[in-house]
C-alpha cells in the first residue's frame, strides 16, 4: 500500500511532486507518476510525430497516473481514455545513493489498439525490491498512433505511436538522472506489441545510443501483425464516419482532424481479404511511404536486421510455452475460423512467401503446416487445441525463432532465449481472462505478466509459494541483466545461463517449476516452418 508522504523534485523543465510508497511485500520506494514528456497531441498535432514538451511553471502534481490513451474497451465496447495521454512514470528504490540505479524502460503490449502504464494493470511492487529504477510510459494506439497518409506535404507518414516511444526515450536519457537513474545504463524490454515496438524502434537510427540492453517477450518487429500493409485505411476510416469525398489526403486528414476523438478508435476497417490473412486489427507499425525528419521504418523491418546499430546490444528474447491459448475464447466462439482454415491452408502461411510462389504451390505448403500440427489425424474444429498451437506458432514463436537466427548471422553480441513454462493453477491471470471459466491448464500469452507487475487482479502470494519463487526469478534476471548485461542472478543458480551459439540456436532457460537449459520443444516444427523460406532471400 502506499502512503500519503510527498516529496517535491525539482527539473529542469519544472518542479514536480511525488510520493513515498511502500510495496505489497513493505519494500519502500519513490513514484512520480503522469509526468508529461511530450505536447498533448491535439489539433494539428494529431496523427503527428510528438513535440518536445514546454517547461512549467506550478508544481506538477506527479502522485498519481494519467488517463490511458483513447481505446475501445474490448470487453465493453465502450471508449475509454485521452488523446491527451504523452505521460510516464517513473519509479526509483531511492532518489540518492553511492552509485545511479540501473533504468528499466517499459513498453506495453495490447496489439496496438489497447494498453495502459497504470497501476491498474503495470504496478511496480516486484521491480521496487530490487536496486533499480522502472519507467512505464503510456503512447498513442490504434488510427491516434498508427495512420498513415503518403502525402509528404501532410506530414503523416504512420507510427506516432513508435515516435511517442522514441522521444519518451530521449526524455528519459535527458533526465532520469535527476530521479537517480543511471543514463548510460538503460535496459529498453515489453511484451507483445511492447516488445515488437521495443524492437521496431531498437532497428532504427532514431533510437542510436538511447539504451544499452533488451528484453523482447513474446513479439518481435518481423511479426506478420506487427507490420501493417499499405491500404486506404485512413479514407476507409473517414467513409465510416460519414466522409463522403474522394480519397485524397488532404482532404481525408482535414475530415480525420475534425472528429470527435473518440470515432477514430471505435470502428470496423478491415475487409474480406484481410481477414482471410488472418489480419486482427486496423491500425500498426507500418513501413513509412517516404522518409521524414523522425522516419522510423524507411524499409521493412525484416531489411533493417543486418546493418542495425542495435545488433551490438545483448538481448533476451522468448515467449510462453502455450502462446495460442489467447485464442481460446475466439476459436470456441466463432468455429468457422478453424473450418476455412482447412478448406483454406494457405491462409496460415507467411505473407512473406505469397508473392513467390504460385496458388498450387501455396496451397500445397499450407497443408504440409496442417499435417506438422496434425500428423496423420484429419483436421477438424473438433481439435481446438490444435489450432491453437498453430497460433502460437504463427502469431509468436516462428518469428522469435527467425529473430534469433538472424542475430546470430549478424552480430557476435550475447543473445539469450528462454521459455517461460510456470503454470500456475490460479495466477496465470492472462490464462484466466482469456479463456473464462473453463477450466483449462497452460501458459498463455501475456502470462509472464502475471510475475512481473502487480494489477488490479493480482493479490499477495505466500513467500514460501511457487508463485512468489517464480516473481522473483524472472525479476532477479531481469535486473540482474539491466544492472550488467549478463542474466545470471541468484535465482537461478546453480544454472549458468549461456548465450546462444550458431550451431545449436534453439538452447532455452526453460522457466518452470523447476529451471533447465534445454532444447526448445518447438524447435522440430520451428525447423520445418523454416523450409518456407529456403526459396526466398533469408534473413539470415
Amino acid at each position: 500500500m502506499s502512503s500519503v508522504e510527498t516529496i517535491q523534485l525539482t527539473l529542469p523543465l519544472g518542479e514536480i511532486k511525488g510520493r513515498h510508497c511502500q510495496t505489497i511485500y513493505a519494500h519502500k520506494y519513490c513514484s512520480f507518476e503522469g509526468i508529461p514528456y511530450a505536447k498533448p497531441p491535439l489539433g494539428e498535432l494529431r496523427f503527428k510525430a510528438p513535440q518536445p514538451v514546454e517547461p512549467w511553471t506550478d508544481v506538477k502534481d506527479c502522485t498519481k497516473c494519467a488517463s490511458k490513451p483513447l481505446q475501445k474497451n474490448t470487453h465493453t465496447g465502450g471508449v475509454e481514455g485521452s488523446e491527451d495521454c504523452l505521460y510516464l512514470n517513473v519509479y526509483t528504490k531511492q532518489l540518492y545513493s553511492e552509485k545511479p540505479l540501473p533504468v528499466l524502460v517499459y513498453i506495453y503490449g495490447g496489439a496496438f489498439y489497447t494498453g495502459e502504464a497504470t497501476r491498474d494493470h503495470y504496478s511496480p511492487d516486484y521491480f521496487m525490491s530490487e536496486q533499480v529504477l522502472l519507467v512505464t510510459l503510456n503512447y498513442r494506439l490504434c488510427s491516434l498512433g498508427f495512420l498513415s497518409l503518403a502525402d509528404p506535404a501532410l506530414d503523416v507518414p504512420g507510427n506516432a505511436g513508435l515516435k511517442d516511444q522514441i522521444i519518451a526515450l530521449k526524455w528519459v536519457n535527458r533526465y532520469i538522472s535527476h530521479f537517480n537513474g543511471d543514463p548510460n545504463n538503460i535496459t529498453l524490454f515489453g511484451e507483445s506489441a511492447g516488445a515488437s515496438s521495443a524492437h521496431a524502434i531498437a532497428l532504427s537510427e532514431q533510437t542510436h545510443g538511447l539504451f544499452q540492453r533488451i528484453v523482447l517477450m513474446s513479439g518481435t518487429a518481423i511479426s506478420y501483425w506487427a507490420n501493417m500493409p499499405q491500404t486506404d485505411m485512413a479514407y476507409r476510416l473517414a467513409k465510416f464516419h460519414g466522409y463522403a469525398g474522394e480519397n485524397i489526403d488532404a482532404e481525408v486528414l482535414s475530415f480525420l482532424r475534425k472528429l470527435e476523438p473518440e470515432k477514430l478508435v471505435k470502428h470496423s476497417l478491415l475487409n474480406e481479404g484481410e481477414r482471410r490473412k488472418l489480419y486482427l486489427f486496423s491500425f500498426g507499425p507500418i513501413t513509412e511511404p517516404y522518409i521524414s525528419e523522425h522516419c522510423v521504418l524507411p524499409k521493412r523491418p525484416f531489411e533493417l536486421l543486418k546493418d542495425s546499430w542495435s545488433n551490438r546490444l545483448p538481448i533476451i528474447i522468448g515467449g510462453n510455452s502455450f502462446e495460442g491459448l489467447y485464442m481460446y475464447n475466439r476459436l470456441k466462439m466463432f468455429p468457422q475460423i478453424m473450418r476455412s482454415i482447412i478448406n483454406d491452408p494457405e491462409r496460415i502461411l507467411p505473407e512473406d512467401i505469397k508473392d513467390t510462389h504460385t496458388p498450387e504451390e501455396l496451397r500445397e505448403m499450407g497443408q504440409k503446416i496442417l499435417k506438422l500440427f496434425f500428423g496423420e489425424k484429419e483436421p477438424s474444429d473438433r481439435s481446438l487445441f490444435k489450432f491453437l498451437d498453430i497460433y502460437g506458432f504463427k502469431l509468436f514463436w516462428h518469428d522469435i525463432h527467425r529473430t534469433v537466427l538472424a542475430r546470430l548471422a549478424y552480430t557476435k553480441a550475447p543473445t539469450y532465449l528462454y521459455r517461460f513454462d510456470f503454470d500456475s493453477p490460479d495466477f496465470n491471470l492472462y490464462r484466466a481472462r482469456y479463456c473464462g471459466n473453463d477450466p483449462l491448464r497452460g501458459v498463455s500469452h501475456a502470462d509472464d505478466l502475471s510475475y512481473m507487475f502487480f494489477s488490479n487482479d493480482s493479490w499477495k502470494v505466500d513467500l514460501d509459494s511457487a508463485e512468489y519463487k517464480t516473481i522473483k526469478r524472472l525479476i532477479g534476471i531481469l535486473t540482474t541483466f539491466a544492472s550488467n548485461s549478463n542474466p545470471d542472478c541468484d535465482e537461478i543458480e546453480p544454472f549458468v545461463w549461456r548465450p546462444l551459439e550458431k550451431n545449436d540456436p534453439n538452447l532455452a532457460l526453460n522457466i518452470s517449476y523447476d529451471l533447465r537449459m534445454m532444447e526448445l520443444p518447438e524447435a522440430v516444427k520451428l525447423n520445418a516452418l523454416d523450409e518456407l523460406f529456403k526459396y526466398r532471400e533469408q534473413l539470415y
